[in-house]
């Protein structure tokens, strides 16, 4: 989504008619994020602002794919979540109890205010026995006066007062994309991811099976390409480049 579709809010060239080809085309497609902290719906709202049009149905979440694991790991368990609506909705609504006693897992996300009493619960309850699960290894996540420390960041202090390893769902684990495939019953065969990333996007691609394509509008740049120890299947400028491919 970021450094693909938007940058600060506001449309990167050919987003808008790459999301309407596609739709136009019948052509199944998720728009991706690992963040966790809005709902589909809030994304939804905020791709319209920049005038570019995604159904809610069309947003595949950290959230939303932490959610589906935990429902097919624990059918109707318990969570004990840090996070906002966007974690706490899609538990909700995978049939999760959302409980401080006892929970089967612990569930890290974003929130714009970590709390340094529930991160003091989350330790406890994972010293109890506690499953630890994470919707993404970012360190940190960007706000208008610079970084600020995000799920990969809280969770390394729990792993240190715990010694308890989370599992991470969200890029660049594969999860995430073998997920969005399954939501849109979609092959790895005939499906292409679209990333501005190598370490996250383009890697977790790979791994999924899919072709992949890297734009250069967000955070990696030409030159940078060559020194990994991968490549994506394709490099383009940025989206625009591949409305007239759907």
């Amino acid at each position: 989504m970021d450094g693909v579709l938007v940058h600060e809010n506001n449309a990167l060239p050919g987003a808008p008619e790459f999301i309407a080809r596609l739709r136009e085309k019948e052509r199944p497609f998720l728009v991706l994020t690992n963040n966790s902290i809005y709902t589909p719906r809030d994304l939804r709202a905020r791709l319209a602002a920049s005038g570019i049009d995604v159904p809610e149905e069309s947003i595949w979440t950290s959230a939303l794919a932490t959610a589906t694991f935990a429902s097919q790991q624990i059918p109707g368990g318990s969570a004990y979540v840090i996070g906002e609506a966007g974690l706490t909705t899609a538990l909700y609504e995978a049939g999760y109890t959302l409980t401080d006693a006892n929970p089967d897992y612990v569930i890290l996300g974003e929130t714009r205010t970590y709390s340094f009493e529930g991160i003091t619960r989350a330790i406890r309850l994972i010293r109890d026995g506690a499953r630890f699960l994470c919707t993404n290894p970012d360190s940190t996540g960007p706000s208008a006066e610079g970084p600020l420390p995000a799920t990969g960041a809280v969770a390394a202090m729990i792993t240190k007062a715990t010694g308890r390893q989370p599992y991470f769902v969200g890029k660049p684990n594969p999860m995430m994309f073998r997920s969005a495939l399954n939501r849109i019953d979609a092959h790895s065969e005939r499906t292409a991811m679209i990333g501005d990333r190598m370490d996250t996007d383009v890697v977790a691609g790979i791994e999924a099976g899919l072709y992949t394509y890297l734009v250069l509008t967000g955070s990696t740049r030409r030159d940078e390409v060559e020194g990994w120890p991968f490549r994506p299947s394709e490099v383009v400028d940025g989206i625009a480049d591949l409305v007239d491919r759907v």
